[in-house]
């Protein structure tokens, strides 16, 4: 982003493959957005997951996205990792690892500082997710949620509404028409948004 150096768009610093970004996602950091990678925690390739990333979001400093990886079984007696370990004791655990998919954010989701999203999350399109929340289940399209762990605040736009920008999927639209609509898209302008051409 020009003369900005503590955000920039996500997709062009990405390298890991299991990480997959939609355009104009940016990322703001204090100290470097190329850091955001470090963020991604215990996002080991053997187990596969994906954390998937929709476009026009906004992704504040220090939010942390908790993969896979760092689940523990909690169906032993024991919820210690042994067989991570070796020594034989990877002969213990049957070949399967706790997962719960995929974590996966919207489009056009606003994620505030400090937020921690649990493995296999779910965030809707057009969701607030307030700072220093712990999002541990699926977020509702448009949702606005906070604490620990993050429930539900408010919505941002009554059920009407929420329908219709679901409907009309304005993330998708080529830049050209987005930029066209930008008064109706930054000014709320719902029916202008159902007419655009």
């Amino acid at each position: 982003i020009p003369g900005i150096t503590r955000t920039a768009f996500l997709n062009t610093l990405i390298t890991n493959p299991n990480i997959v970004v939609g355009d104009y996602t940016y990322y703001d950091d204090f100290e470097n957005p190329e850091n955001f990678e470090r963020n991604v925690l215990y996002h080991f390739d053997f187990i596969g997951d994906k954390l998937i990333i929709g476009k026009f979001c906004s992704i504040a400093s220090d939010v942390k996205f908790i993969m896979n990886g760092g689940n523990h079984r909690t169906d032993w007696l024991t919820n210690y990792p042994f067989p991570i370990f070796g020594q034989g004791w990877e002969s213990v655990m049957p070949s399967e690892w706790p997962n719960k998919g995929d974590t996966v954010i919207g489009h056009d989701v606003w994620i505030g500082y400090g937020a921690t999203l649990m493995p296999g999350v779910q965030v809707g399109d057009g969701a607030i997710i307030a700072a220093q929340s712990v999002v541990t289940k699926a977020v509702p399209p448009y949702a606005v949620v906070g604490g620990n762990p993050a429930q539900v605040i408010r919505y941002r736009f009554d059920e009407t509404t929420i329908e219709a920008l679901l409907d009309i999927q304005w993330w998708h639209w080529e830049i050209e028409k987005i930029t066209r609509h930008l008064p109706a898209i930054c000014g709320a302008d719902l029916d202008a948004l159902l007419t655009a051409t």
